[in-house]
């Protein structure tokens, strides 16, 4: 009786279950994205340094990642493929143009990574 209801359970929302498991696919992308950007940091003693491949500074305010001019912070030419193998980006809405990503610092240094597009009334935000 108890596989039969889970199996009824399941059948009768699958659109939860790939919600949910969308959502962990943006918690797993999140913590990527701040990872490498903290592993970037440490490497350059503590600071977000720009130089010839890395031009965009962290914005104080969340702003979109991406690589399109603009108003979106490019972090691809900072911490790929060095930090991570390729960009991450939202299981739904991410392209290379707009991940589906935030990304601020405020004035305490503290990193913040977010997925504004996650489903089901969740929040997915990452500190650092």
């Amino acid at each position: 009786i108890a596989i039969l209801a889970a199996v009824v359970i399941v059948a009768l929302n699958p659109a939860r279950q790939f919600a949910q498991a969308r959502n962990t696919q943006r918690w797993s992308n999140v913590n990527t994205i701040l990872n490498a950007v903290t592993q970037r940091m440490v490497d350059k003693r503590g600071i977000w340094t720009l130089d010839a491949t890395c031009l965009d500074a962290l914005p104080a305010v969340a702003t979109a990642i991406g690589n399109t001019a603009g108003p979106n912070v490019d972090l691809d030419p900072c911490i790929v493929p060095t930090y991570v193998s390729t960009m991450v980006m939202d299981p739904s809405t991410g392209t290379a143009a707009d991940t589906g990503y935030t990304i601020v610092q405020n004035a305490n240094g503290r990193i913040t990574i977010a997925a504004p597009g996650a489903e089901l009334a969740e929040t997915i935000s990452v500190t650092r």
